[in-house]
Order: structure tokens, then sequence, then C-alpha cells
């Protein structure tokens, strides 16, 4: 496990060197940050507790939801990249006959990379959208720690998604189609567009019971208080089954590439 952590440490180290670029992150994640807000207002002014938010709430969804963009990957922009492209070069073969589990050492940088963005691009955007706007911002410290157990397992679910459509690489000549397909459905049935509570019937049951609802849909509603007691076990034991589901189905895949490197190999 301490080869896991350095690593880890590692991949919060290698974003934290890219200083330009966060803080042109930190600049976008609050000018669209303001453009949703403001977007959100005339929307509730309209309907108000349009999906049982308050404008307070709403505003706070908003905020949430640039806080989480890149610490839950909604739009990718972690390892999946390098993945697929080691997969192409054949370079994988090096990485599986190393004596560490593939999956873990992608996860554990990722880990990384979630946190170093949860801070470095997370907290100004928040900060700034509570200055400007009148947020709901939980008075208990039990809530927060709430929140951030939430986050840390829409990250898992999100790395897992990820993992499962770079492996995808083995079998296709390129994954960037797939790895589009895969960050537009993350972009949409995470809420990142629109809170999951707002979309009607039937595509809202199946939308809340994506497992990309678990990386700003859950996480948001545990902070803003919708969660509490058993109905709070309820929501992290979703995030945590869709966590261990695919988990288990990229290490089943992991195991039918390794067997076909093998084979190719001997």
């Amino acid at each position: 496990m301490r080869l896991y952590a350095v690593v880890a440490a590692g991949g919060f180290r290698r974003y934290a060197t890219y200083r330009v670029a966060t803080l042109a992150g930190v600049f976008t994640n609050t000018v669209f940050g303001f453009i949703m807000a403001y977007t959100y207002i005339a929307l509730w002014d309209e309907r108000p507790h349009l999906g049982g938010y308050d404008m307070s709430q709403a505003l706070t969804y908003v905020w949430l939801g640039q806080a989480l963009l890149m610490t839950c990957a909604m739009m990718g922009g972690g390892f999946e990249d390098e993945l697929m492209e080691r997969i192409r070069t054949g370079d994988i073969a090096v990485d599986l006959y190393r004596p560490a589990d593939l999956q873990l050492w992608w996860m554990a940088g990722d880990l990384g990379r979630a946190a170093f963005h949860l801070l470095g691009r997370g907290i100004v955007p928040m900060v700034l959208g509570a200055l400007a706007f009148d947020l709901a911002l939980p008075g208990s410290p039990w809530t927060w720690l709430a929140f951030l157990v939430s986050v840390a397992l829409g990250v898992v679910v999100s790395f897992a998604v990820r993992f499962l459509v770079a492996l995808s690489a083995f079998w296709l000549m390129d994954g960037a189609g797939a790895m589009q397909i895969a960050w537009l459905a993350g972009l949409f049935f995470s809420g990142m567009l629109l809170p999951l509570n707002l979309f009607p019937g039937v595509l809202g049951d199946v939308a809340r019971a994506l497992p990309w609802s678990s990386l700003l849909q859950v996480p948001a509603d545990v902070f803003l208080g919708t969660y509490a007691g058993w109905d709070l076990a309820g929501a992290y034991a979703f995030q945590a089954g869709w966590a261990v589901v695919l988990l288990l189905a990229g290490r089943l895949l992991q195991s039918v590439a390794t067997r076909r490197v093998v084979v190719q190999g001997g």
C-alpha cells in the first residue's frame, strides 16, 4: 500500500507543477460559474423551488458543479489518454509485467489528481461564489465531512468508468471515440448541465440510477442536507455499489487483456 500512496502523492505533485494552467482553470470555472448562476437565477425566478431546490440551494448546486468538474473528471482530463496511448503503442505490456497492480496504480495516481483539483480548482471558485451569492452552506462540520466522503466515492466511480473505457483500446483501433461518448454521458447524466431532479419521469429515474449521478448529483444533495441518517447511508451504498461493480468489471477486463497480451507475446 505504501507504493500506491507514493503514486498518489506523485499524481498530486504532477498536477501541482502546472500553476499557470491551474490559474487559467480557476478563472474558467469562475466565469462559467457566474454565467450558470445568472441562468439559474432567471430559471428559478420563473419556477421557484424547481426540482425541490430553493434559489439559494440552486445557486449552491451551480458552484458545487464548478468545484467538482475537474475533481470528478466529468469531462475527462485524467489518466485515460495516457493509458490508451500506452495500449496503442504496446508499452502497456511493460506495465502488465511490473510487480504492481495495473488498476490500483492508475487509480492511486488519479486520486492524487482529484485531490489536487479539489484544492487547486475547487475551493477558490466556491469561495468567490459564496461572496457573490447567497449560498446554502452547511453549518455543521459533519455535513462537510459527509460531503467529502461522498466526493471521494464519486471520484472512485469516475475512475472506474474511465478505466473501463480506456481498456476498450485493446479491442478498438482508437479509443478516442469511446472516451468522447463517455465524457458526454458523464457531463449530461452527472447533473452538470441541469440537476437530475429536473429530469421528467422515467428519464429522471434512469439518470439518477446511472453511475454518473455519483459524480455530482449525489455529493451535491449530501452537501445540501437532502440526505440524513439512513438516507445518507443509502446514498453512500449507491455510490459504493457502483464503485465495486465497475472496479470488478475493470479488473475482469484487465485480466482478459493481460491474457491477450501474454498470448500475443508468446
